[in-house]
């Protein structure tokens, strides 16, 4: 089909969008693939006090609190203190749960989240115990768990309160092999991850980053709800606020992220009304005035990978070869059978950098089979870049709703025929 649209340069440019689908279809994916994986088991396991209410809450903490009171009770005094401690901080992590909701900063239930932050604080207790009774001074134990649990509390302020309404703009370049040398450069801002709760300043400062920015085309690669918010109406209407506010020169194409996050009976009406082409194992191939063309491919991720690849094994037989080849795949997981094609770049998601970042270590965990081969940012092998953003949103269910060390992101790409700087 034909389509003008006025560029962000204020010129009329003539351009043409045609859609290609496979001549074969995919492998049946396996099913629940993603759910069978440790992590997400984790995550379903340590949502059950989503269902607690205050008064259950409160009870198990009197109870933990308790056991700390036992555990550091055979060193001598102190132990009242060390409970104490540990008891103050915890219901201080529990007031912030609660603001966050009441203040519409970040949603969720109290309970999953309360007890992941437990884990540290408990680990703050141990290593307090194991310092007392290895260097024989209860004081000294006291002193540094006070100190640890100080840190730790800094640590939530800042990854609740600060870290996750931090998004910035990453600007990258790249030179497609097919484009000419002399070629005009071509902007795509590639988002991830929106993971909406509910719209908080982060979704707003989104949409004006993208206002100021004006790019020529607009991708995103799947995740629109937060986990924990999947089915849920008020939040789906949300996200449609968001997606129907999207537009861009030479359009906005989006693609499917993980079925749990992005259920294939359901996610797929988010877009009902909207200007954003969902490509769903599809190829939009942009042909620009001067002929140059982009070619968009855009897969649902199953995180099948063997469907996964013969799907992008058949999307590119029907990809033009003297086009700019950019894939689209929710995941990094496709990047060592991606980087044998003649694929230009790679963009995803998935990983949101890790989410919570250690100094010098990087991302703790992926939720990705890749590890941390690929947990952030970009990588180059044979002539491919993966670009993996780190996301938007926040993931749901017991994952934490802070960011740590890893802001969340919005990428423009200067696609141009000059080498890039």
């Amino acid at each position: 089909m034909n389509l003008t649209h006025l560029s962000s340069q204020t010129q009329l440019k003539q351009f043409k969008v045609t859609y290609h689908h496979p001549k074969s279809e995919r492998p049946a994916p396996e099913l629940g693939v993603l759910e069978e994986r440790w992590l997400h088991k984790i995550f379903l396991a340590t949502h059950i006090p989503a269902t607690w209410n205050a008064g259950k809450i409160g009870l198990v903490l009197a109870v933990v609190t308790i056991i700390v009171w036992l555990v550091w009770w055979p060193l001598g005094p102190g132990a009242a203190v060390a409970a104490g401690l540990y008891f103050l901080f915890t219901v201080s992590d529990w007031l912030l749960l609660w603001w966050l909701n009441a203040s519409g900063a970040s949603f969720g239930p109290v309970g999953p989240q309360l007890l992941v932050q437990n884990v540290p604080r408990l680990g703050a207790v141990a290593i307090a115990v194991l310092t007392a009774w290895v260097l024989g001074s209860p004081p000294l134990g006291l002193g540094l768990l006070f100190a640890l649990q100080l840190i730790g509390s800094a640590v939530y302020l800042w990854g609740a309160l600060v870290e996750p309404f931090a998004l910035n703009v990453t600007h990258r370049q790249l030179r497609p092999a097919a484009w000419p040398t002399d070629a005009p450069p071509l902007r795509l801002l590639h988002l991830s991850d929106l993971h909406v709760e509910r719209l908080t300043r982060r979704e707003s400062h989104l949409l004006e980053l993208i206002d100021q920015i004006q790019p020529d085309v607009m991708v995103i690669t799947g995740d629109y709800l937060n986990l924990s918010y999947v089915d849920d109406p008020t939040a789906r209407a949300e996200v449609r606020k968001v997606l129907t506010q999207l537009d861009a020169p030479y359009g906005v194409y989006a693609t499917l992220g993980s079925p749990p996050v992005d259920p294939r009976n359901t996610t797929p009406s988010l877009f009902d009304g909207t200007r954003i082409r969902l490509l769903r194992d599809e190829v939009a191939v942009i042909e620009l005035a001067d002929g140059r063309k982009l070619s968009l491919i855009g897969m649902d991720c199953e995180h099948d990978l063997q469907s996964d690849a013969s799907a992008l094994n058949n999307l590119l037989d029907v990809t033009p070869a003297d086009s700019a080849r950019v894939l689209l795949y929710h995941s990094p997981e496709l990047m060592p059978v991606a980087q044998q094609y003649d694929i230009d770049m790679y963009l995803c998601g998935h990983t949101h950098g890790g989410q919570i970042r250690l100094p010098y270590y990087g991302a703790i965990l992926t939720s990705s089979v890749t590890g941390k081969q690929y947990e952030m940012g970009p990588y180059t092998e044979q002539n491919t870049t993966l670009y993996v953003s780190r996301g938007i949103g926040l993931e749901g269910l017991s994952a934490p709703r802070m960011r740590l060390l890893c802001p969340p992101e919005i990428i423009l790409f200067n696609l141009a025929g000059t080498d890039p700087l």
